[in-house]
Parts: C-alpha cells; structure tokens; sequence
C-alpha cells in the first residue's frame, strides 16, 4: 500500500515549540532543526506536518540534552504514527461502544481515507488501546484528593480462567471508578496476590476498605499490604457459599422430578406434530398457511358447534401440555433462584388447576397428565419440604442482611441478629438430617465469614457486594461476544487484552479524541510495549497454516542470529 506522503505530496505545516524558557532552569531555549516531517491522515483533512524543537542553551541544566516539542503538533497524531487522533479515537469507540467489527469499521472509514483493514486492527491494539490506558493514568490527582478526604475505597475481583489459562484480575477505586490495576495472575495463591496489591501500597495513599471474595490466597495477601483497611467480604458470595449444599440437593431434586414426568405422561407431552416435520411457523416470501380464523355462524347446525367445541378444548389441552414441557427445563441461579423448588411449585399449580378442569369436564388426556403429574410430585415431596425450610432460612438471612425498609444498623446490631437466627434454624433442623447439614454448611460459612460481612454498617460507602465488579466482567463478555460472534474467540481476546479493554473510555467521541491527544509520548510508548509483550505470549498460537509459517520463520530468524553453541 502507498504512504500517505506518496499519495498527499504538499509542503510541511512546521510547528514550533511553544516554550520560551527551559521548564528546569528558567533559561531562554534554543531552536534546532526542523524534525519529525509527516503526512497525517485525519478524519477532516491531510496534513504533512513537522515541528522544530527546542533546547536548552545551559550545558549545566539538567535538560540541556532534553529536546522540548510542539504542544501542538503532538497532538495531532501519536509518534511514529500516521493516522490522528480523530481516527484512532473513533475506531476504539465503534469498537467498544457500537460492537462494530474490524471489516465493517474499515468499510466505514474507507470513503473518508486510505487504510487497510489490518490497519484498523492495529490503531486498535497497539494505539488506542495503550493510550486509553495511559489516559486513566492522568487522574491520579483526583485519586490523591479522594485518598485524603476520606481514604481509598478497592474493589478487587478476578476473571475464572479457562482451560488453567492466567486469570484476570482488575482493582478499581470504587469512588471515583478509576482503575488501579488490570492484568492476568498465573498462580492465585498469597504471594502471587501480594505482588500484585504491593504496587498500590508505594502510592502512600491511605486505604480505607478493601471488598472482593473470599479467595484463600487473597485474605492473607490482603491483610499484609494493607494491614490497617478494613476487609469486606462480598455477601452475596457468602450467600451463594451457604446454600451450596441447598443447591446441590435442589438440583437432584429437579433431575429426579423430570425424569419422574416424562416417565409417567413424556409420550403425551411430547411436541406436537405439524404437517412437515421440524417446521413450524415461517415467514418471508414463502410463508406458512395461516389457521383460519373461527367465525361463529349465525346459524350453526349440532355439527358445527361440537367441532368448534373439539377444537376448542383441543386447543387448551395443547397449551396445558406445552406449559408442563416447559417447566421441565427451567433452570436455577443459586442461592435464591432453585430450579428444583420452583419446578415442583409450578407443577403443583398446574396439578391444581388440572383438577378444577377435570371436575368440570374429565377430558382423558387431562386426567392422564394429572396423574401422572401427582405420582411424579409424590415421588419427591419430602425432598422438597426440606428444602423449601432451607430456602426460607436463606431468604430470611439475606432479609437480615439488607432488609427491605433499610434501617440504620451498626455491624455489631446485625451480627448479632445473624447469629441468633443461627440458633433458631438450628432448633428446627436437630430432628431432621438433611435440614442439619443445610444448618451446619450455613453455620460453618458464616462463621468464616464474619470478620468481614459486617464492615458495610459500619463504613457506608462499602458496598454489601462486589456485584458491580462481577457486572464489569459480565458486560466485558458480553461486548466481545456481541462483537466477534464467537465464544472461543472472545477467550482468546480476553487473554490478549482484556486489561485494556476493562479500562472505561470518556463518555463521548469528542471528550475521547481530546484525551487520547493529551497523553505522554513516552508514556504510551511505555504502555505500547506493555501490549506488544502481553500479545507475544500468543504468536503461535494460531491454527491458519500461513501465520504459523510466518511465525516460525521468525523464530528461526532469531535462532540462526544468535552465535552457535560451543561443540565441547
């Protein structure tokens, strides 16, 4: 592909250092020759620029070696670069904000200038992403304001990892929403999680709290950098941790429970049959016949209305069957969403109702589901009176916990109410096995627990979850997803940059453009490597035949450059 100064040949804008004194000595600047001459493809217009320095005429400063730029003309495009700033930023910003794929942004710009579609995958990785990040890096300021008003507030949550890949983990202040730290740990035990916390510490900012997870490793990690902030742990983890073995119950409950209705009536909920198999209703050019509509003859003959009554009741004991079908693949979020409960309620409505039907008009294959339906619930009805007391006893704790009215309560107020619905749920499970081990599990994690589930009463601007991190990450899938199409591929991406990605970008076009021109040159150059060297660790691992090829030819390059072993 040409250069942009092969295909836009003008004379350069020179620009020239606005500065009259050295920033170090206060002595006057000297001007050099001009420098760093190119062509500039904008979103508006294609400059070539140049800009001619100054230094400082002092030998004894400090910065007589220090060249000092244009303000200006850095802030048209990056170093080394010859998109701007306008194009870079908008092609983060359909990338991040619109879910807009690498081909169809290239397709965009292509009107409005020369560039690749390998380019646009470029100005994204290596350009915008690293000045996104060195970005953030300009409001330490405000993070020092809020460190000294009323101390640090740290979020901290980690990525699952996939197939024993690093897992990623991100630190943001929760006040001020900055990110203090974005990358992959290879191991999650203390020392791994304590060199990654320790790089806060040297900030010498106070630590308020800190909330996450209760991670083995992280506790400990976490008391040693920060042996004064208080530790909050996540209490919908505790939650999800207490009813575990509520979960696993309910699960089997739910597996037992299906299988027991399709045993008893899965012939006669099977799906309905249609004229052609596996079509159902289609649209487009060629559409499906559409159902006539019943109009009611004014005159009808005893024919008639007993054909509109069989179709009729045809048509309710269809939308009872596909009811049933449906709830036989409900599926649970624990602690407070159990399929197996709910499997069981929804049955027993549809029993219920199946009866009042029944009484009114024993239509056989209603009488056939209702039986069947009864034997299948019989089947489990003690499992599911014990865990319906489980679920209660949840429900009733997470009522302890952030009841619904709010009122204002110390740590130690709700600890203590905590710990003696403990000893109420335990007088209710003594003559019951099953519900005694739901009460042990619930005991035991409160228990471990306790030193940090009540720090939120306490200090108010904890929060009672680390949902909003989990939400981070959640929306962080979803985005990529959104954006790729492909499960796989988004594991891939996040792998290679999902520290970057994680970083908030401006809330406008405009505001993005204006931030991503202020950056320190040397700055990005610093975080540009950062990418390259995180990216590297993926070279070969690639299944196109050409790149690998292309790979290890590079790698053979860099074997036969280096001298030869000694032979003894």
């Amino acid at each position: 592909m040409r250069t942009p100064r092969e295909l836009y040949p003008q004379k350069p804008i020179v620009y020239s250092c606005e500065l009259n004194v050295c920033p170090q000595c206060g002595g006057p600047l000297r001007v050099t020759y001009v420098s760093g001459a190119k062509t500039v493809q904008t979103l508006v217009s294609v400059p070539t620029i140049a800009h001619r320095p100054k230094y400082c005429a002092d030998p004894d400063c400090e910065r007589h070696q220090v060249t000092c730029k244009s303000a200006q003309w850095q802030q048209i495009a990056p170093s080394h670069c010859t998109y701007g700033y306008d194009v870079i930023a908008l092609i983060g910003w359909r990338r991040q904000t619109c879910n807009t794929q690498f081909h169809e942004i290239h397709s965009a710009l292509q009107a409005r200038l020369q560039i690749s579609e390998s380019q646009v995958r470029h100005l994204f990785h290596y350009r915008y992403l690293p000045l996104l990040a060195c970005h953030e890096r300009q409001y330490l300021g405000d993070l020092k304001a809020m460190a000294a008003q009323s101390g640090l507030l740290l979020g901290l949550d980690g990525l699952a990892p996939e197939g024993g890949e690093p897992q990623l983990w991100a630190v943001r202040e929760l006040q001020t929403g900055l990110t203090l730290r974005s990358g992959w740990l290879s191991q999650q035990d203390q020392t791994a999680f304590e060199n990654f916390l320790l790089p806060i510490r040297d900030l010498d900012l106070p630590i308020a709290a800190v909330i996450s997870d209760k991670q083995r490793g992280l506790v400990p990690a976490v008391a040693t950098v920060f042996p004064h902030a208080k530790h909050a742990f996540c209490q919908m983890h505790y939650l999800k941790n207490a009813a575990e073995p509520v979960a696993e119950a309910d699960q089997a409950m739910k597996i037992t429970l299906r299988k027991g209705v399709r045993a008893q009536v899965g012939k006669l909920i099977r799906q309905e049959k249609v004229e052609q198999t596996g079509v159902l209703t289609v649209t487009g050019l060629i559409p499906s016949p559409v159902e006539q509509e019943t109009h009611v003859k004014e005159h009808q003959t005893p024919q008639d209305l007993t054909e509109t009554i069989v179709q009729k009741r045809a048509s309710i004991v269809q939308d009872l069957k596909r009811r049933v079908r449906y709830l036989l693949t409900l599926k649970g979020r624990p602690p407070f969403r159990l399929a197996g409960i709910e499997m069981f309620e929804r049955l027993t409505e549809v029993k219920t109702w199946l009866e009042t039907l029944i009484q009114h008009n024993a239509e056989p294959q209603l009488v056939q589901l209702h039986r069947g339906l009864h034997t299948a619930l019989q089947s489990v009805q003690s499992d599911y009176t014990d865990l319906r007391q489980a679920a209660d006893w949840l429900d009733r704790i997470s009522d302890i916990l952030d009841p619904e009215h709010q009122p204002v309560r110390s740590g130690e107020e709700v600890r203590q109410e905590l710990l003696a619905y403990l000893v109420d749920i335990e007088k209710e499970s003594q003559d019951i096995p099953c519900l005694h081990n739901f009460y042990q599990k619930i005991h035991k994690t409160t228990l471990n627990y306790t030193p940090g589930l009540f720090h939120c009463y306490d200090v108010p601007s904890i929060p009672r979850t680390n949902n909003d991190r989990e939400s981070e990450f959640r929306d962080l899938n979803r985005r990529l997803l959104r954006t790729t199409g492909q499960k796989g591929l988004v594991r891939r991406m996040i792998l290679r940059q999902g520290a970057w990605e994680l970083i908030p970008h401006p809330d406008s076009l405009r505001d993005t453009v204006i931030a991503l021109s202020l950056v320190d040159q040397k700055e990005f150059r610093q975080e540009r490597q950062r990418v390259r060297t995180n990216r590297n660790r993926f070279r070969l691992h690639t299944r196109s035949a050409k790149q690998s090829q292309k790979q290890l030819e590079k790698l053979a390059q860099r074997w036969t450059a280096l001298p030869p072993l000694n032979s003894s």
